[in-house]
């Protein structure tokens, strides 16, 4: 996956970032430079904020990616997982509920969300949850679709 083109964003695409990502996660990205990128061979569409692919959009929303995540912390929309889970999850695996220890009860079943482990707070993964925030602790049954991960291409993307 190489950059095929790359052009800097207006202020309103750039107010729409800030504020959607202010709302749903609780993060302010400060930076000097936003920069939508198209890729060869990929179906992200990519905004490099200074220079870094930390903002994805998913369903025409933006969101952060996983080193996004990392670089600024989301305060809602996150799920939790256990140390047991950290190694299926940074392969791409969907989240089960025997490996969630909290989840953000204001998840609405459909909403994007960041997967974090529970040692170190690090993002691991990028979902969509199955099912409301609330019920995502439990004995069995998948409750987040792993959309983006740790070590997937977007994740080693280099520009």
């Amino acid at each position: 996956m190489e950059v095929k083109s790359r052009h800097h964003l207006r202020s309103d695409a750039i107010d729409e970032i800030s504020e959607t990502l202010a709302t749903q996660l609780g993060v302010e990205v400060d930076a000097e430079s936003f920069e939508k990128v198209e890729l060869t061979g990929g179906d992200w569409d990519v905004v490099l904020v200074d220079g870094e692919p930390l903002v994805l959009y998913l369903d025409g929303q933006p969101f952060l990616t996983v080193r996004g995540a990392n670089e600024y912390p989301p305060e809602s929309n996150v799920v939790t997982v256990d140390a047991g889970a950290i190694e299926f999850v940074s392969n791409g695996a969907d989240v089960m509920r025997p490996g969630i220890v909290a989840a953000d009860e204001s998840i609405d079943a459909g909403d994007l969300v960041v997967i974090v482990e529970e040692t170190h707070d690090k993002a691991l993964a990028v979902g969509r949850a199955k099912v409301d925030g609330a019920e995502m602790t439990g004995d069995e049954g998948r409750v987040v679709e792993s959309l983006h991960h740790v070590g997937d291409e977007l994740y080693e993307l280099t520009v």
